[in-house]
């Protein structure tokens, strides 16, 4: 005589199966995700701080030869070329800025970090008048913008450090 299989049995093993592999999927992918989100974010970090360090050793760079001019050591017409040059690197920065793949958390600090950059910019070519013409509300004018894009950078790094800790949690 053959046993009659009890009602139900026979379907909940495999739906049983399938909800544990589908849970076990969704935990994968779930983990997955925070992983590529995770890499992004510290691909941006990166990337930024790249950028940031650029735009420190350009900075460096001209101040060392703002000094000098300041001591005679170098010509008007050779600091104005040095200027320029610089205004052409420190523009050329910018586009990187953009170039990023900010996380949400991030894109107020890489905005202010642009900002500062942007004044640091208006700065140098204010700066470059005074080279120019000996002006000295030009020299006014670029030291009050060089501080603007001082506070600008250090509410990015604020910014920054804020959006750290708050997608951490």
């Amino acid at each position: 005589m053959r046993r009659k299989k009890a009602p139900g049995k026979s379907h909940t093993m495999p739906i049983a199966i399938g909800s544990g592999v589908a849970i076990v999927a969704i935990v994968i992918l779930v983990n997955y995700y925070l992983d590529q989100t995770t890499l992004s974010g510290q691909r941006f970090g990166d990337q930024l701080s790249q950028i940031q360090a650029d735009l420190k050793n350009e900075t460096q760079s001209f101040d060392a030869n703002l000094t000098q001019y300041k001591h005679g050591q170098i010509s008007r017409d050779h600091m104005l070329q040095i200027t320029d040059a610089h205004i052409l690197a420190v523009k050329n920065i910018l586009p990187r800025y953009d170039n990023l793949k900010a996380p949400e958390l991030f894109k107020p600090s890489l905005q202010l970090f642009r900002l500062s950059t942007e004044t640091q910019i208006e700065s140098d070519k204010t700066l470059r008048d005074w080279i120019a013409t000996g002006d000295n509300a030009s020299s006014a004018k670029s030291d009050q913008l060089l501080q603007q894009s001082f506070q600008y950078e250090m509410n990015a790094l604020q910014s920054f450090e804020s959006a750290k800790t708050g997608g951490s949690q």
